[in-house]
């Protein structure tokens, strides 16, 4: 249950942040990149919305799964995932320092990981197991 309301929380906060860095860049990054760099930056928040919906939606639901480890790891490495990859973009658009694109594919692989963990925990899924 502990977990569950730290991934709520996490969740939110991810929730806004997406929000509040999507209209910076709708309204603060006018005069700054070019359209290249604004997709980049679009990417960079679209990603971070779909990551805390999905954070969201997990702690939610994690009493259906049977082993709490998995969909922790899956939260987890989204919550990374997020950091990393939105972040190395975000980062990247408004500095313009290069090497941060070679961060970027490190958190996608986060958040792979955290589909991938998501499909362990489901397929443990105590939810069948119950009656109804």
């Amino acid at each position: 249950m502990e977990s569950q309301r730290f991934y709520l929380r996490a969740a939110a906060i991810l929730g806004a942040l997406a929000v509040l860095l999507g209209a910076f860049g709708a309204h603060g990054l006018k005069s700054a990149p070019g359209a290249d760099m604004t997709a980049v930056y679009e990417t960079a928040v679209r990603y971070h919305f779909y990551h805390a919906l999905a954070i969201l939606a997990v702690a939610v639901a994690a009493d259906c799964f049977s082993s709490g480890a998995w969909w922790r790891w899956a939260c987890r490495a989204w919550v990374a995932g997020v950091i990393l990859f939105s972040g190395s973009l975000y980062l990247l658009v408004v500095s313009g320092i290069k090497w941060l694109g070679a961060v970027t594919p490190v958190g996608g692989g986060a958040l792979i990981a955290g589909w991938i963990c998501l499909a362990v925990a489901a397929s443990g899924y105590a939810g069948r197991d119950r009656a109804t």
